[in-house]
């Protein structure tokens, strides 16, 4: 009973859990759900999601929230092999300069906030409809295709069996946690997030680690575009727009507060794979779109509703 209560109680072992119990429900029931190759792809799918949420997790922890990352992600996969100098053979080059972009984007994102005092909702939505305007001239409609060496072996290549999707997700899920929970900064975001007023009174600098937030939320962002690229192998207007939500559903289920202040990534890790493991049960069940979303939403109320965690600040 008491380690019961310890999942109700602790909202990333909860959102853990209920990954564990459904892949195991779902490979029971299911003929191939739990074949090696089927769980492979969805953790392949979550990647994405899960480095974008990264970058989520860390603004959201601050108190903030990024509306930018989907248009970011599509900033980046349609510009990438648009940028890619023609004289380097690897095509680091192209990756390199699409992801400044990316963090520069999340850059001015973050002087809006902290010298205009702009609301950082109102702010990333208005970059996110700015760039998508911008897209829509600069690719006309049209897909565009990549051929950067280095942007293909990351989408197709497997090193010892495991997609390289998968292998980029736990370098920057190590790169998150350890920031978090290991560095004095990690402190200073939660402390921030928790009350502004008392952190700016300590000594922390606002605008400084604001700054630093939405770089690297951007640039999170900017790797999920890179990864969404070389899975696709071509870049179109919208193709990051599905992020979105789901990087913010992913932070939601994984236990961080909305309210900023408390949660942690180890939560989100899980809360991206759920999101991927029931879309692919409605895509099975064969669900209208309209179900697909009242799941979605019943599936976060339910989780907020049981861990309580907006009850106390």
């Amino acid at each position: 009973m008491n380690i019961v209560r310890s999942i109700f109680r602790n909202p990333p072992l909860l959102t853990l859990t209920l990954v564990v119990a459904v892949w195991v429900i779902a490979s029971l029931t299911l003929r191939g759900f739990g074949n090696y190759g089927h769980l492979r792809y969805l953790l392949e799918l979550a990647s994405v999601i899960g480095i974008a949420a990264a970058g989520q997790t860390l603004v959201v922890l601050m108190g903030g929230i990024d509306l930018s990352v989907g248009a970011i992600i599509t900033v980046t996969a349609i510009l990438l092999p648009l940028i890619s100098p023609a004289w380097d053979p690897t095509g680091l080059v192209g990756i390199a300069l699409a992801l400044v972009i990316a963090t520069c984007i999340g850059l001015f994102n973050g002087a809006g906030a902290a010298f205009l005092r702009v609301p950082p909702i109102i702010m990333t939505l208005a970059m996110a409809t700015f760039l998508q305007g911008l897209l829509v001239i600069v690719a006309g409609g049209s897909a565009v295709t990549v051929s950067n060496p280095a942007v293909i072996l990351l989408g197709q290549s497997r090193p010892f069996g495991i997609p390289a999707g998968i292998l980029l997700w736990a370098v920057v899920s190590i790169f998150v946690l350890v920031l978090i929970h290991r560095m004095p900064i990690g402190a200073r975001f939660l402390a921030i997030g928790a009350n502004p007023l008392a952190a700016r009174l300590s000594g922390v600098s606002l605008t400084r680690n604001t700054l630093l937030l939405y770089s690297l939320s951007g640039l999170f962002a900017g790797i999920a575009g890179v990864l969404v690229l070389g899975m696709n192998r071509q870049g179109y207007v919208g193709i990051g727009d599905p992020y979105l939500l789901t990087s913010i559903a992913a932070v939601v289920l994984g236990g961080t507060s909305i309210l900023g202040g408390r949660g942690t990534y180890a939560g989100t890790i899980p809360g991206a794979i759920l999101l991927v493991t029931t879309t692919a049960l409605i895509t099975v069940v064969n669900a209208s779109p309209g179900w697909r979303s009242i799941m979605f939403g019943g599936l976060i109320l339910s989780l907020l509703l049981i861990s309580g965690r907006e009850t106390r600040r």
